[in-house]
């Protein structure tokens, strides 16, 4: 052989990874470590749109729910805090002689939107609120350099003029008082210069003084010129600073008065125009998107996130085998317990029970058996054992049911949920109930295959003696990696598997599939149940040969 086939290993039909041909060669790199077939690739259709669309109609009733619940609060935020009234007022202002032409109508805007400003307006008013908390009732915007717009909002549309015609005198005292002070401060600082300018004449007069009026030595002459020549400069600045002060008083005192009293209220307060239906149209919009927004954000980042198998090809491919029905959601409510009869009528349901029928083995002892293995919910396939056991029951058939599944949600729905075996009537059949004691989780079932006690219990032989005289044993089991399934291969032949899609991730179907193999027991099918309409793939397990 050359080198390739060197590498090469032969596969044979039965190495339990599926159906493959017999005397076949296969590379190594066709398959994965100890011949389990590959996993699934779940993220493969996660990025696309129709998987994203899927997931956006199998979760619809979340997204609306969560969009409901936005509309909801949204409403409930306009109850809460209903939309204010609002009323408006302008005011003219004239200029003071100490303000910039070029910020007048920033410092206006800032001096107004003061708590000082909002105190007044609040004491004006009588109102119990605070000075920060009435400043956030109002707002000033400077039109021009000299006309100011105050909008204020309240409960009512009477307060809301009321504030504002509160407001605007508040501001004009407040300036006012502004621009005074201003004017008392520069001509106190003038006053101060011209006493001070005074003095140093006052100082030189006195030193002056000390000296005779006809100096003697060359010293005292050089000494009286110099305090004569400081004299004549101070007595000329202590004239230039009252005349500057007297000035000042006299035409800046002038332009503040002019400017306090040319300052006014330009128009009264009105009430602005008001829309209830807006606002609440506004918000309960905003809280519909913004519901419907983060429920189909919570949908779609559940379903990137999710390793849960949805694809007919990815549960074939973790199951081996391949699926060969899939059916829609089965509706609980249809699930009634009356004994299998009108439980069964859901057309789903019909159809999962003609799958199994085709699948039941044949035997030349006379009885044939078949196991349906619940993967995940236990409603479904319960319900389709059910419908099946009382078809063939119908038909004259002599029917064993045994249910081995935790609460025996098979005898359930036929009313023999105790433990023990026992016939009951079924819509004019008459079939055999089994359900072992609650903690015989692994029982022996009455097929001589896999590990046989050497005692067998007393369920073990009545289930025996029940299936004597049979020709149909259903087994309702589910297996579990920790207790293992060998007990399986004791109650059937064959199995079916039945997946619900969106609920198990590839683990935990492989581990399933893998299980019913190892007890013997040949998984001849699986249904798919939940199947998404957008689902294209055909449920084919992949084999060496599709490789």
């Amino acid at each position: 052989m050359n080198d390739d086939s060197d590498r090469a290993i032969l596969w044979s039909q039965g190495n339990g990874i599926g159906d493959y041909l017999p005397e076949r060669l296969w590379t190594l790199d066709d398959f994965t470590a100890g011949g389990e077939p590959p996993a699934a690739d779940v993220t493969g259709e996660l990025a696309s749109l129709k998987f994203i669309t899927a997931s956006l109609k199998r979760r619809a009733k979340f997204w609306c729910t969560a969009a409901a619940i936005g509309f909801i609060i949204g409403c409930g935020l306009y109850v809460a805090s209903p939309p204010g009234f609002q009323a408006s007022t302008s005011v003219w202002l004239t200029p003071g002689p100490y303000e910039e032409v070029n910020t007048a109508a920033n410092n206006d805007q800032a001096m107004a939107q003061t708590r000082t400003v909002a105190g007044l307006a609040v004491r004006e008013l009588g109102l119990r609120e605070s000075a920060a908390s009435f400043l956030g009732t109002y707002k000033v915007v400077p039109i021009t350099e000299r006309v100011v717009v105050i909008t204020t909002s309240a409960r009512s549309s009477d307060q809301a003029v009321r504030n504002a015609s509160a407001v605007a005198p508040a501001f004009l005292k407040f300036r006012a008082q502004e621009m005074q002070t201003q004017q008392a401060l520069v001509l106190a600082s003038l006053d101060q210069q011209v006493k001070q300018a005074q003095q140093r004449l006052s100082s030189i007069n006195s030193q002056i003084s000390q000296l005779p009026s006809q100096p003697a030595s060359s010293a005292q002459q050089s000494q009286l010129k110099s305090l004569l020549d400081k004299k004549a400069q101070a007595e000329n600045d202590v004239s230039q600073l009252q005349q500057t002060a007297s000035g000042t008083r006299a035409g800046n005192g002038s332009a503040t008065e002019a400017a306090v009293k040319g300052s006014y209220v330009l128009d009264p307060a009105i009430p602005l125009a008001h829309s209830r239906l807006k606002p609440l149209v506004l918000k309960a919009a905003v809280g519909l998107i913004a519901g419907l927004f983060i429920g189909i954000a919570i949908v779609v980042i559940s379903a990137l996130a999710s390793d849960r198998l949805r694809r007919r090809d990815d549960v074939a491919q973790a199951l081996g085998t391949p699926v060969r029905l899939s059916v829609g959601a089965v509706r609980r409510k249809r699930w009634l317990p009356v004994r299998g009869g009108s439980a069964a009528r859901d057309g789903k349901v019909q159809r999962i029970d003609a799958h199994m029928r085709q699948t039941v083995p044949g035997s030349s002892r006379g009885l044939a058996a078949l196991a349906v293995v619940p993967v995940d919910d236990l409603q479904v396939p319960a319900l389709s054992v059910v419908s099946l056991a009382v078809s063939c029951a119908r038909e004259g058939k002599q029917v064993v049911v045994a249910d081995l599944c935790n609460g025996a949600p098979a005898a359930k729905l036929l009313g023999a949920a105790d433990s023990g075996v026992r016939a009951v009537s079924a819509h004019d059949g008459r079939l055999v109930i089994a359900v072992p004691e609650r903690d015989d989780v692994a029982p022996t079932g009455p097929l001589n295959r896999g590990r046989v006690p050497a005692e067998p219990s007393d369920f073990t032989v009545a289930v025996t003696d029940a299936c004597a005289s049979a020709n149909l044993l259903l087994t309702l089991a589910t297996v579990d990696p920790s207790l293992g399934g060998e007990h399986l291969s004791s109650w059937a032949t064959d199995a079916v598997a039945v997946v619900t899609a969106g609920q198990s991730s590839w683990e935990k179907i492989h581990a399933v599939a893998e299980l019913v193999r190892l007890s013997g027991t040949r998984l001849v099918s699986a249904v798919l149940v939940g199947a998404d309409k957008t689902d294209e793939s055909i449920g084919l397990a992949q084999t060496p040969e599709t490789v």
